[in-house]
Formats: C-alpha cells, structure tokens, sequence
C-alpha cells in the first residue's frame, strides 16, 4: 500500500534521489578530467570492447556501403573514422542489445538527474508453447500503483498511468530520466487520463519483449545487412534490406509482389510521410516479425498483460451479440484492425484508419486472391480460445506510442 505524503516529504524524497546521484557524479568526475585532458595532447585511449570480434566487425561495418546513410557517408571519400566515433557506434549496438535508451555516463552532458533502469530481457518458460485457459466471463480488472516508478512518491493526480501495465508515472520523473521530449510530454498528459491511453517505456519498447537469443538473431541480421543503429531507413533502404534477408532464408531474390508489400509496410510506419521511417520503428516492426516467426500464438497470449486481456474479452463479448461463444472471421479481423483506433485522431473510422497501411494495388496479382481468401474466411466460426490467439500478435503491435503501424493489418 502506498503512503500519503505530503509536499515537504515529498521534495525531501527527491531531493535524497538526486543527491545520490550528484554524489556519484562527483566521485567519477576525476577520471572524466583526466580523459579530456589527454584527449587535448593526443587521442585518448579507447575502453577494451566487451567482444573483440564484434569490434572488428563494427570497424569492417564503418567503411563499406549498406543500406543506413550513415554507413553511405562513411563510404565516401575522407578521414577514417576516430575512435570516438567508433566507440559511439559501439555504444549505439551496447543500447540496442540491452534495450536501453540513455547510458547513464552520458547523464552529465544532458542534464539529466535520475539514472535510466536497467532492462532484463525475459526467459521462455518450458510450457511457453502450451495453451494458457483465460476464461472469457472473468474480468482481472488490475488496480494500477499508487506511487510513481521512479521516484517511489505518492501524489494523486499528478501521476500518469500506463495503458498497458499498472505502472504509474510523474511527468517530472520521465523528463528527468530523458525518456520523453517536451512535444511527448505534452501528448502523454494529453491523453493517458483518455480511453487512447499512454503506454509507459517499458511498454512502448516491444523489443524488450525479445529474449536473448532472439536480439542476438536480430542484431546479427543487422550487422550483416549493415544497418546502423539509431539511424532513419528511406524506402529503397527497407527494400534493399528485404531483398538481402530474402536471399539469407531463402536464396531467392524478392517477388514483385513482395516488393509491393514491403513498399505497403514501408508506408505504414512513415507516419509522418516524411519519406523516411524512424529507427524505433523499423526496430519494433522487426522485433514483431521476430516475434511472429518464432512464437507460437500460445507464446503471444502468455505476453498479454491483465489490462489487454481484459479489453480483448470487452471487445469479444461486444461481437457475440447472440452470446454464443463464437464469433466469425470478418469480426475477428475487425477486432484485430480495431487495437490501432490509437491512431484516429480526427474521430477517423476504423476503415479510414486502415488505409494509412497503404493498400495493394487492384491491378496487383494478390489483389484478387486476397480478395477470394478473406470472402471464404468471412462466415468461419471462431471460438474466444481462437479469437485470443489470432489476435495476440495485433494487440501487441498496438502498444507503442508512435503513429506507425509496426505490422500489417489482415486484409
């Protein structure tokens, strides 16, 4: 249970946190010194990589063409890379694999006064894979915290509930750990008390939802493809990446409808229609498509957290009007393009919404069949079992708070 506090306990519990904080700063502020001044008589020397044979990798990565601008300006010709930026570059690869967005030592260049936590990427259990009973007519209604996760404090109104976990937050505590921009704070106070919903950091970042194993997969396929972190991908980027994952699974090159399909998907996360797609993005879609190809439906249900279990059982109960049990394949794929009215904005419908994918073309070969298909899946029973498993995927790609859409809708 949480403890009411007032203002005065309140600051002074803050207070304890940065002041920690600052008295740790100042203790390894001496070997910071001493670096910078080096770095002023000659090139500093550069920490040991955890992996040497990944530092070499990343050094053959810096010189040659690949499919992120950066790695297309760093071919160009000029000065070899210093090692500060090669040590960025591994910083950049550190972040990725271990899911985080701020290192802690780079809190004294941005002000920041509360260390980042540290994320723990999850285990399979050795009944992942089996059916997980969730009885339709029982709701979990989870309680959120009453104190803020950061801070540990207790004020009311002031904090700001995640959508997808009981998390709660102060606005104050996300700006400090560096996690929001000012324009996303805003979004956040905006529409977390709303029936839209915030998802929280953790939440936000479906790529923590991959074990170990299946990052190393993921990054492994980025290194190869020499796709830099952090970077943005144009659309001929994002096909020359498929085309060189197409080769790698199945020593073919892509098909002009897959083409078309990628081109679509491209569209979906270019939010914006800036040209470009964010690396968060391109991140989470493929961490869904991980997802996707090495979990079982099974796999994904036990992913769902108590709020999204619940919001899929209102949905199910409102389909089956004749409270049957079942339901049919047109209403399941309409509960599954459903989880993205996030992204009406304008009270757009759910139609509307869908077209932002970016539908394939009608002089398209998969056109007519996609056509065919979804007519004769129209009028199939579905039971709540099948409706949860069909739908996991979906309801997890819906978490983020990006306009993109990380994974194609059923057609």
């Amino acid at each position: 249970m949480g403890v009411l506090m007032s203002k005065k306990q309140q600051v002074q519990k803050c207070t304890s946190v940065v002041s920690a904080f600052q008295q740790g700063m100042k203790e390894r502020a001496p070997t910071t010194t001493n670096q910078g001044e080096r770095s002023g008589e000659g090139p500093a020397e550069s920490l040991p990589p955890s992996n040497p044979k990944e530092e070499g990798e990343h050094g053959e990565a810096d010189g040659k063409v690949g499919p992120s601008g950066t790695s297309q300006q760093a071919a160009a010709p000029g000065p070899a890379p210093t090692r500060d930026e090669c040590k960025v570059n591994q910083e950049a690869w550190n972040r990725l694999r271990d899911g985080k967005g701020v290192e802690p030592e780079d809190l004294d260049k941005t002000g920041h006064q509360l260390i980042p936590p540290a994320f723990v990427r999850p285990k399979r259990d050795a009944n992942d894979d089996q059916p997980v009973e969730i009885a339709l007519g029982q709701r979990e209604q989870p309680v959120n915290d009453e104190m803020c996760e950061v801070c540990e404090v207790w004020t009311a109104n002031d904090l700001f509930p995640c959508r997808t976990c009981t998390r709660v937050f102060h606005d104050g505590c996300l700006r400090e750990l560096g996690y929001l921009r000012t324009e996303l704070l805003q979004e956040m106070r905006e529409t977390a008390h709303t029936s839209t919903g915030w998802s929280c950091y953790y939440c936000d970042n479906v790529n923590l939802l991959l074990t170990e194993e299946e990052m190393y997969s993921l990054m492994e396929t980025f290194k190869q493809c020499k796709i830099i972190p952090e970077s943005c991908l144009v659309s001929d980027e994002l096909l020359q990446y498929r085309h060189f994952v197409s080769k790698q699974l199945f020593e073919k090159d892509l098909s002009d409808e897959q083409e078309e399909e990628v081109l679509a998907q491209f569209a979906a996360l270019d939010s914006e229609k800036s040209g470009q797609i964010e690396w968060s993005d391109f991140l989470y879609h493929e961490s869904l498509g991980v997802l996707r190809k090495f979990r079982t439906e099974n796999s994904l249900v036990r992913l769902l957290s108590a709020k999204e279990r619940d919001h899929v059982r209102s949905v199910f109960v409102g389909l089956d009007l004749d409270k049957d049990g079942v339901v049919t394949g047109a209403e399941t794929r309409w509960a599954q393009q459903s989880w993205f009215q996030k992204f009406s904005k304008e009270s757009q419908s759910c139609n509307v919404s869908i077209s932002h994918v970016g539908p394939i073309s009608e002089s398209s070969p998969a056109s007519s069949s996609s056509e065919r298909s979804s007519q004769k899946d129209d009028n199939r029973p579905v039971s709540w079992e099948d409706f949860l498993r069909e739908s996991a995927i979906y309801i997890l790609a819906a978490r983020p708070n990006s306009l993109a859409m990380h994974i194609r809708l059923p057609l």
